[in-house]
């Protein structure tokens, strides 16, 4: 009797310990499936999130609402598309390819490279520098002055005829396209004709554009007309048409950094043989472009 007694213990306790060893794993299989799960959940959450939704964007590091607006009228403003006819002119540069000065794409570029630097690039620059400080500060006179010396400034009469019918179409567009509070007060205390560079400083000020960008993106837009117009006149292909507006990148930032720091004392060009090619292409006898 004492025998059973102790064989049905013995086979309670090993049932038991089975039991509780049976309970033992249940519970670690639950919980390291639990660990397992948080972190799969852990590690792909944030995967999800990053395919699905970006994250909102740090303004410290994007750009924000006005920032946008401000690059996107810019593009289109200096953009070739824009509908001023700067296609329509040469600059002079029709004179230079028919006198032999430009005949290929070294000549081109050098040619292009003093216009930007000594010529009416910088002088250009300058008159943008100044025309978006005057119309920010709202100086109406100080307006009025810059434009008629701008327009005095001009060499000849079809780079006259050139940039003032491109500052008056500017402004035209700019404004039906892109409606400005204060831009109809600027050109008014302008009292006259606004040259091409004065016209893109007042209607970037109008819209609170950065000086900066908008002078490099200006440059950047009358050396791509250069290269056009050259291109077509030499002629050149469009690899180096491209080159030569690479080769260009140092002397137009260069020209920006130096218009925003000039004053009007600053002003002067020292390409003589360019105003002269501007001055001779009104009687040249073969002409493609109005300038």
């Amino acid at each position: 009797m004492p025998r059973m007694i102790m064989a049905t213990t013995t086979a309670i306790t090993i049932t038991t310990v089975i039991t509780i060893i049976m309970v033992i794993t249940i519970i670690t299989t639950i919980i390291t499936t639990n660990i397992a799960t948080t972190i799969i959940t852990t590690t792909i959450t944030p995967m999800l999130m990053t395919t699905s939704e970006p994250a909102a964007v740090d303004a410290s590091s994007g750009m924000n609402a006005d920032e946008a607006a401000a690059l996107y009228r810019l593009m289109t403003w200096l953009s070739p598309s824009f509908p001023v006819g700067a296609f329509s002119y040469s600059s002079g540069i029709e004179w230079a390819v028919e006198a032999g000065d430009v005949t290929d794409a070294v000549s081109l570029r050098g040619w292009l490279a003093a216009m930007l630097t000594e010529g009416s690039g910088f002088c250009d620059a300058v008159f943008l520098a100044q025309a978006y400080r005057a119309a920010a500060a709202q100086d109406g006179a100080a307006l009025r002055d810059l434009a008629e010396l701008a327009a005095a400034f001009v060499p000849s009469r079809e780079r006259q005829l050139e940039t003032t019918t491109q500052g008056r179409a500017f402004i035209d567009i700019a404004r039906a396209a892109w409606a400005s509070d204060g831009l109809d007060g600027m050109v008014a205390a302008c009292g006259g004709v606004i040259v091409y560079p004065v016209a893109v400083g007042l209607v970037s000020a109008a819209h609170a554009v950065p000086l900066a960008p908008a002078m490099h993106a200006f440059l950047h837009a009358v050396v791509s007309n250069w290269i056009s117009a050259g291109a077509r006149l030499v002629p050149l292909g469009q690899t180096d048409s491209q080159r030569i507006l690479a080769g260009l990148e140092a002397e137009v930032a260069a020209t920006a950094r130096r218009a925003l720091a000039s004053s009007l004392d600053d002003l002067g060009s020292a390409t003589f043989r360019a105003d002269l090619a501007s001055l001779r292409h009104e009687t040249q006898y073969t002409r493609l472009f109005r300038s």
